[in-house]
């Protein structure tokens, strides 16, 4: 399959409050937005899987209030290069780490949310020296995203079987389209428990009538994305806690909506405690500080929903870490 630019997708977006701009990263083109005075901290926001840049759109002025924000659209997703057959969190990484070089160009904080936490957490471990300052999971999906995990339910068992629904009905490259297929498949053939944790970790606005056409985040996202995490191909080669005992960054853990279903005894959310404490485990073991704050009826994106409580959150944890050095 040939790779897709935005201009391929040109009907598919939407205008925004903040200029979009592309960068070439070689193999890809990376769009981003950015609102703040360079000579603030600079921040990187890394979206979740099925988010364009625009998801922190209203997060952004809060923050730049403060930093210098970049909010990017990973390949696949949004005005970015959707790339068949190149969707693994190594590769996606890579695009983030040559990103930084060539339009921060300077050592920034990220902070990223689900699968782009993920991200978050390799730059944290094996971005360039210098590069990261510190990090931020946002109710990130570590070991609960691998296939094969050292810790906890692997993501088949939570929330992988929708992601495969995804890229069932909407195909690869969005070539099947079925979006009423797929609602009508979801209550067959997903648990009633990720249909319950869904409902709250990604509720649907009160004013989209049930036979809306399918929203404009996942119109910009390609679902080959969603086969590749759950058949295991997305985090193959990055296994999490070797990944997490390399850290070398302090990092920010907000855990949200998280429970234990009475029947299966499956964990619903992002990320069990057990995984959770795991994390803070490995992390700390590295020798890095770990902060976890646990919003558990906290939707999966705080940014989103609670956009000032969010830039609250990471504005003052910022505020603690030690001060930037540079040479003279």
């Amino acid at each position: 399959m040939p790779y897709l630019e935005a201009a391929d997708r040109a009907g598919t977006f939407i205008p925004h409050s903040v200029e979009e701009h592309l960068v070439d990263l070689g193999e890809i083109r990376m769009n981003y937005a950015t609102l703040g005075d360079p000579t603030l901290p600079a921040l990187l926001l890394i979206p979740a899987q099925s988010e364009s840049w625009w998801g922190y759109e209203r997060a952004m002025p809060l923050l730049a209030e403060h930093f210098q924000v970049f909010a990017i659209d990973l390949r696949g997703q949004g005005r970015s290069t959707w790339t068949p057959g190149r969707y693994t969190v190594d590769t996606m990484a890579g695009d983030v780490v040559r990103f930084i070089d060539l339009v921060i160009g300077r050592p920034t904080l990220v902070s990223g949310m689900s699968s782009g936490g993920v991200i978050a957490a390799w730059l944290s471990a094996y971005a360039k020296p210098g590069q990261i300052l510190g990090a931020v999971f946002e109710d990130a999906p570590l070991f609960a995203s691998e296939l094969i995990t050292t810790c906890g339910q692997p993501v088949n068992q939570g929330m992988g079987p929708s992601m495969a629904l995804w890229n069932k009905y909407l195909g690869d490259q969005w070539t099947v389209g079925d979006w009423e297929g797929f609602k009508a498949a979801a209550p067959r053939e997903l648990s009633r428990p990720l249909l319950d944790a869904i409902s709250v970790m990604i509720p649907r606005p009160k004013d989209i009538p049930a036979d809306a056409p399918a929203p404009q985040n996942l119109k910009e996202y390609d679902p080959e994305w969603g086969r590749s995490f759950a058949s295991g191909l997305a985090t193959a080669g990055c296994d999490h806690a070797t990944m997490l005992s390399h850290v070398k960054v302090p990092v920010l853990f907000t855990h949200h909506y998280h429970q234990q279903d009475e029947k299966t005894g499956i964990y619903q959310g992002a990320i069990s405690d057990p995984q959770a404490t795991r994390v803070q485990e490995l992390v700390t073991a590295a020798g890095q500080d770990f902060t976890y704050l646990d919003f558990p009826d906290m939707p999966h994106s705080m940014h989103g929903h609670r956009p000032e409580l969010y830039a609250e959150t990471v504005t003052e944890w910022a505020a603690k870490l030690p001060p930037v050095t540079t040479n003279a």
